[in-house]
Formats: structure tokens, sequence, C-alpha cells
């Protein structure tokens, strides 16, 4: 652990008096909405709006049986979903296959978000390495959220897996992006139940089980529809019924939620 306490942190202005800056995030959000392929403005949004939603987060989660025990692995969430020998070598149909499935056929990899927030979060505050560690294993658990709630990354997808995300976290940076990408697809895609489809996505985040607090690791060899079933995440039908996944070129996915 001297190791890991001497790096330096990796998220954004994480103290404890966070001011809201609307119009950097209006900025960004515009930008993003040019090119959905920008995804450092994701994070900066996150950063312009978040407020005190991360610590809230970091503080229900550090209130878990084990929450210590999981930032302490000397291997992050990101070095795990990285081992793709270690995700082949599990059963077909688990988590850990399925996830391996989706990132090889969108040609992702999993510290394809570093850059990203690095970028945007921009000029950083030293915070507590544990902290970091937590908001990292959000960042890096955020297309494991595609696949367990079953969202593509299509741009309807993405809507729906930031809405199922929000219902999560609460996270008003993220909200900002689901209107904006509500507001977008209403006019792109006519006859659509865009605003129904997202609000689904985000019952379905609101009724799961406290996310940023699974043992992804562990779940990873499980069959994917028991890990669904363990964490209570239910089916968006309305998204699977509008024949709108992956039939657009996707857009590159924002972390789960910091």
């Amino acid at each position: 652990m001297a190791a890991f306490n001497e790096e330096k942190p990796r998220l954004g202005r994480l103290s404890g008096h966070r001011r809201y800056r609307p119009i950097e995030a209006w900025r960004a959000l515009r930008t993003l909405l040019r090119d959905k392929e920008d995804t450092a403005q994701v994070f900066r949004i996150i950063d312009a709006l978040g407020g005190p939603a991360f610590e809230s987060l970091y503080r229900r989660f550090r209130r878990l049986p084990g929450a210590l025990a999981i930032l302490e692995r000397q291997r992050s969430l990101c070095d795990v979903l990285s081992d793709r020998a270690y995700l082949a070598s599990l059963a077909e149909g688990s988590l850990g296959r399925d996830y391996l499935a989706f990132v090889e056929r969108e040609q992702l990899t999993a510290d394809g978000l570093v850059a990203a927030s690095d970028e945007g979060y921009g000029e950083r505050e030293e915070i507590d390495p544990l902290m970091r560690r937590f908001g990292e294993r959000l960042r890096d658990s955020h297309d494991l959220y595609h696949v367990v709630g079953q969202f593509g990354r299509d741009g309807m997808g993405e809507v729906g897996v930031l809405s199922f995300t929000h219902g999560v976290s609460g996270n008003p940076g993220i909200l900002l992006v689901i209107l904006g990408g509500i507001g977008k697809f209403r006019k792109e895609l006519p006859g659509q139940p865009i605003a129904r489809m997202a609000w689904q996505a985000w019952k379905i985040g609101r009724a799961a089980t406290f996310l940023p607090g699974a043992d992804w690791e562990a779940l990873l060899p499980l069959p994917t529809s028991e890990v669904r079933r363990q964490l209570n995440v239910g089916t968006p039908s309305l998204y699977h019924a509008s024949g709108l996944m992956n039939s657009e070129a996707p857009a590159r996915a924002m972390p789960a939620a910091a």
C-alpha cells in the first residue's frame, strides 16, 4: 500500500466545498452535442456540476461492509478488466465473458476512458488515495453498466446507460448530458419515445442495488443473468423494442458516475 499511497490523484476537484460552474458545463455540452466522440467534455460537465455528489456517494460506499478491502486491492478494476486472457478463461455466459465480447465487438479497451478523464478534469487537487480509487472504479465500471443494464452503444443506448447511471448516482452533471441527448434524439428520431426510454432506464437504475458498491471482480465469473438478479437490474424493454440498438455509429461512452 505504500507505493499506492504515493501515487498522484487522477480525479477532479474533489475538495469538500466544490462550486458549481454552469457556464462551463453548458459550453462543454454544446461541444459534446456537436461531436459525441469528444468524451473529455463529459468529464468537464461532471466536474462543473458534480458539486458534493461524488463525496456523498463515497461516504455511502464506505459504510458498506468490506468497502475498504475492495479499495485496498493490489490490482485495480481497470487492471482486471484489461486482462483478456483471464476474461476468456471464464465460462460462457458469465459476466466476464459477456463483457469481453462487448468490448471486442465495440473495439474498446478497459483503459479507454483514462486519457479522456485526464483531459476533461484538467487542473486537479490532491485527494485521499482511497477516494481517488473509488472514483476510478466508477469510471472503469461504465462498460460493465452497459452489459448488465443491456444497453448498446448507439446514441440512444448511451442516453439510456447514462439515465440508468443517474438513477444509481444522482450526479447533476450526468443529468445535463441526458437532457441534451433527449433533445438531440427527439429531433433526429421522430416517432420514438425518447423521453420514456430514458425515464424507464432511470427507474431501472434507481431500483437496482447500490452498484457503486458492487464487488465486480467477484461477479465476473458468475452468469450474467445471476448478476442481474443479485443486483436487481431490470430490462429496458422500451429501448429494446425501439430497434435502435447499435443502429448508429457508436459514441465513446462516459464514466459510470464520478
